[in-house]
């Protein structure tokens, strides 16, 4: 099936390769590798339409990996804001910085995966498609397509060392990059998570899923457990800035960790593991704003919006005012974004520090 699937998939490249702000065309001299390990660390757990728009603004901003490895750690992390997977960003200035050191990003996938945070898919997809190198590439549209056309049946994610080894098995010796831009491109546009287009799919002839009638069921899936519930609190904290206008107190979260190096809004230390203690930061006259619900990879949050305004004074421990009308410039996750919306209902004014609520009515 190699030299056939190969061959096939490559003629279909040609006419029907995506554009791309970080490829180059099908036969066209390679890539940069920076633009190529830029997009594929954006593209994890992300989409192509989503990362366009944050490909665009990065290269603009830190056209070489050199001005990205000299870049402060905060910019990056605000640029980052709504990619999600926050450690990623971390990694990529790590390995930005690395790479800046050695003077060239290592041509050898065994070489790439000593950088940073680069894992096994994301040092295959760089040999391959940066420097050329042969090399098995496969993410999650890659997996669906050769799942359906070899009929793998064991579910995910064991069947993952079985989907490498017949990704593996048709990966041609030459032109390993642009086959698996092909593969990808195949994935995303045709043999789809929702349907297997087979009129249009320059492998249906080799698919065994489609022999089957029903390639649709590839890959098998798992039974997905069910996310724990967790709950929290995030506190909007205004007052009237020197120059008259509203600010919102802003803080700035551990390095490591939920969101780490994001700011955000104070919180009660709601985590993956456990509920917040629901206690407010400083002593006030809450009021309850509203909830915003939002998805982690292994969890759930309800996370509760609680507002008040402060008279005087800093809450304790690191943070910064910010210009509620420039709260958009600040960087902040999808969660705290959501909840910052909530915290723009704060309309009436509670300047009294009572020292007797500290946060109980807000529910």
């Amino acid at each position: 099936m190699c030299n056939g699937t190969a061959t096939a998939l490559q003629v279909w490249y040609a006419d029907h390769a995506r554009r791309l702000p970080w490829r180059s065309p099908p036969g066209a001299p390679a890539p940069d590798p920076y633009r190529v390990w830029l997009s594929e660390v954006m593209l994890q757990q992300t989409t192509v339409a989503a990362v366009q728009s944050y490909f665009t603004r990065f290269t603009s901003r830190w056209p070489t990996v050199a001005d990205l490895a000299a870049a402060d750690d905060g910019e990056v992390m605000a640029a980052w804001a709504g990619l999600g997977y926050y450690a990623r960003a971390r990694n990529l200035l790590a390995c930005a910085r690395e790479v800046a050191r050695r003077g060239a990003f290592p041509q050898t996938e065994a070489a790439l995966r000593e950088l940073p945070g680069l894992g096994a898919y994301t040092a295959a997809a760089v040999a391959a498609i940066a420097f050329g190198a042969r090399a098995v590439v496969v993410d999650a549209n890659v997996e669906r397509v050769v799942a359906r056309l070899f009929a793998i049946g064991e579910p995910l994610p064991g069947a993952r060392k079985a989907i490498r080894a017949a990704a593996d098995a048709i990966t041609p010796d030459s032109g390993a990059g642009d086959f698996a831009q092909a593969m990808m491109d195949l994935g995303a546009t045709v043999c789809t998570a929702r349907q297997a287009r087979c009129l249009i799919c320059p492998l249906a002839h080799l698919c065994r899923a489609r022999a089957s009638g029903a390639p649709e069921a590839y890959p098998v899936k798992a039974a997905r457990a069910a996310r724990p519930e967790r709950a929290g609190r995030a506190f909007w904290i205004a007052r009237e800035g020197p120059d008259g206008g509203r600010e919102v107190w802003l803080v700035r979260r551990p390095g490591r960790g939920m969101l780490g190096g994001m700011r955000a809004l104070p919180d009660d230390g709601w985590s993956a593991r456990g509920d917040g203690s629901g206690a407010a930061p400083l002593a006030l006259d809450w009021q309850a704003l509203g909830q915003v619900r939002h998805g982690f990879t292994h969890f759930q949050l309800a996370l509760a919006v609680c507002g008040a305004t402060i008279g005087a004074g800093n809450p304790a421990g690191e943070g910064e005012w910010w210009p509620m009308d420039r709260i958009g410039e600040a960087g902040l996750p999808t969660l705290f974004a959501r909840a910052a919306l909530l915290g723009t209902t704060l309309v009436t004014p509670r300047n009294e520090a009572s020292g007797e609520n500290n946060g109980r009515e807000c529910a």
